[in-house]
């Protein structure tokens, strides 16, 4: 949540949105959930467009460890996703957080991105090579442009709804492809920025499928920026 250091405007606003229920939500379809969870918070005034970036998380095995996890049986909120997709809001402002809107997270909303890594993402908790997690960061205007998902991959192999779709209509990219959210989704540990600075943070603004960044990584990217 916003820190003591922040304006009351700011504080104001971040508490107003607190709420999860405000925003839509289908289980099992989280990044069409972000992408309709950057355009709420940008038309609202909640965060400029420019400041948000969607992060895909996943793995060649599609097995990725998440903690706090609303869909999770366990007290500590484990659960393995194939993949799973969050918003970053970075923040300019002087003593500001950057801050993790999850929707399908039982932290709080939003959390601090300092934070989050920490409960939910643990990179300190040693994992097997297997289940070690990448994450694709995308800048939410370009990916508000060019993603697109007609859900083709939530029908089983008779055209039945493995679960339910959300009720508005398909996302369609500016240029007219229909889907392409297997672009998003695959991603390898060997194919992470080796060294990250102005040049990778550049290169997100301007990429289609952003930047591939590793465990260790995602707090150092954020931190690239200049306030």
């Amino acid at each position: 949540m916003a820190t003591s250091l922040e304006s009351n405007s700011s504080v104001a606003i971040t508490t107003s949105y607190s709420d999860v229920s405000q925003f839509n939500h289908t289980p099992s379809y989280c990044e069409e959930n972000v992408y309709m969870l950057c355009k709420k918070l940008s038309a609202d005034g909640v965060a400029n467009l420019s400041d948000l970036f969607v992060v895909f998380i996943s793995n060649e095995n599609k097995h990725i460890p998440m903690w706090h996890q609303k869909a999770s049986h366990r007290a500590d909120g484990i659960i393995l996703w194939d993949y799973h997709v969050i918003c970053i809001q970075k923040r300019e402002e002087e003593n500001s957080v950057d801050l993790v809107w999850d929707l399908d997270s039982n932290l709080p909303f939003p959390s601090k991105l300092p934070s989050y890594v920490s409960e939910s993402i643990r990179p300190s908790f040693e994992l097997f090579s297997e289940f070690q997690r990448v994450f694709r960061i995308v800048h939410a205007p370009v990916f508000l442009r060019s993603f697109a998902s007609d859900r083709r991959h939530m029908k089983d192999s008779e055209g039945n709804w493995i679960s339910p779709p959300p009720e508005h209509k398909v996302i369609v990219a500016e240029d007219g492809t229909v889907h392409n959210l297997n672009q998003y989704i695959d991603m390898s540990t060997k194919d992470v920025l080796k060294d990250l600075g102005e040049d990778s943070v550049n290169v997100v603004y301007i990429e289609q499928l952003g930047v591939l960044v590793g465990e260790s990584q995602l707090e150092q990217f954020f931190s690239c920026f200049s306030r």
